[in-house]
Order: C-alpha cells, then structure tokens, then sequence
C-alpha cells in the first residue's frame, strides 16, 4: 500500500513513507517516528491508519543530516538515534512537519501522531501549527508544556516508563488540564511491536482512544 515520496522543506528535500486510503479519506495524518527513522515499524504504522480511512505522511526527518536513516532498537540504535535526533532539533522538526501537514491539506482535516521523540514533536504541532495531536511516551514534553496548545492533544504514557516517572506524568495534567491524559501498564515504547516494552493490551488500548480522538477532531 505504501511507497516513498519526497518533500521540499525549507532545509533541503527529504523522504516520506506514504500511505493512502483504500477510498476517499476521512482526513489525513503526519505519523512523526521514534528516534530510529521511518523504519519497518513506522511505516506498519502509517499503513495501519491509511487502513482506518486516512492520508498518511510519515515524513524521515533525520534526512536533514543524513538520508536514509534506519535504526534497530539496540544500544547502538538508541545511540546513533540520540545523535541524529540532536542534529535535528526540533525547530528544523517542526518545519518538516508544518509542510507535511500542508502536501496532505487537499486530502481533509490533518492531524499528528507521533512517538518517543515524535511524541514531543506531535506536541508543538498541537501548540504551534494547530494541527490535532497524539502524543506517545514524549519524554522531552516537559520544556514545552508552558506553551499552550492551539488544538487538542491527546498523551499516552506508561506507567512502567524510566524516562517518564509519574511527576512528568503529573506535570502534563497540572499544565493542560483540558488534555486527556492517559498512563497503561507498560514500559516505553509499548506501541512497538519489535521492542521489548511491547504491550499488546495497551497497545490496542492506546489505538482505539487515538482513532476515536481524530473521529472527534478531524471531523
């Protein structure tokens, strides 16, 4: 269903994974990846919700500093990804996100859902483009909580995650309380079916409330 594509930003043109529904969609969606590229598992992900009626986009936003970037969820991976994501910013992040946003504005109301590092990136989306956003397991958020979101933003956390305790947790509650905020029985990256965090339960969980939040504000 998906293939590759490209997108000229403002800081050169990069790759993007696109995947489209199988009908007319019900609107469109920027999937903003880990801290290993548009890997296998990001683009399963944007397949997924193409299924579920949307335009998808999941931009490679480490092109910027170096094309074609695919990391596993090992030591080096974590490392090499940590690098990268540095190099980035989220400044540039932003960007790249803005525009995808705008190559998806004819295929309906356009929404972002990101995770570990996408999850802040889906954050400032929320806050600074005004795109509807779902954020998971964003441990870098906290900066940026005292910036208020121009659409809704949904976060899911979980309760097992070392880099998100439940103070940070607590935080996103106390600075947007007209956020939904939800926490699962599971560590980080519970979405990914190919880390060791991976929690089906709170997976699906997760999904259903993520599809039903676009269903309210992509409508």
């Amino acid at each position: 269903m998906g293939h590759w594509t490209h997108l000229d930003t403002p800081h050169g043109r990069i790759a993007a994974w696109r995947a489209d529904s199988p009908g007319t969609p019900r609107g469109a969606l920027v999937v903003v990846q880990e801290i290993f590229g548009v890997n296998a598992h990001i683009r399963s992900v944007a397949e997924s919700y193409a299924l579920e009626g949307y335009a998808v986009l999941a931009p490679a936003y480490f092109d910027v500093v170096e094309p074609g970037v695919e990391l596993g969820y090992d030591g080096n991976g974590v490392e090499r990804g940590r690098t990268l994501r540095d190099a980035v910013g989220m400044e540039r992040a932003t960007d790249i996100t803005r525009i995808a946003a705008e190559a998806l504005a004819t295929r309906g109301p356009v929404g972002t859902v990101g995770y570990c590092w996408g999850g802040t990136v889906t954050l400032l989306a929320a806050q600074r483009i005004g795109l509807p956003s779902v954020s998971y397991y964003g441990a870098r958020n906290l900066p940026f909580l005292h910036e208020t979101p121009r659409a809704p933003v949904m976060f899911h956390f979980g309760e097992q995650d070392a880099s998100i305790p439940p103070d940070m947790v607590q935080a996103h509650r106390d600075a947007l309380p007209g956020m939904e905020v939800f926490t699962y029985p599971a560590g980080h990256g519970f979405n990914c079916d190919l880390r060791a965090d991976y929690e089906p339960s709170s997976a699906r969980l997760a999904r259903q409330r993520t599809l039903d939040f676009f269903t309210r504000n992509l409508a």
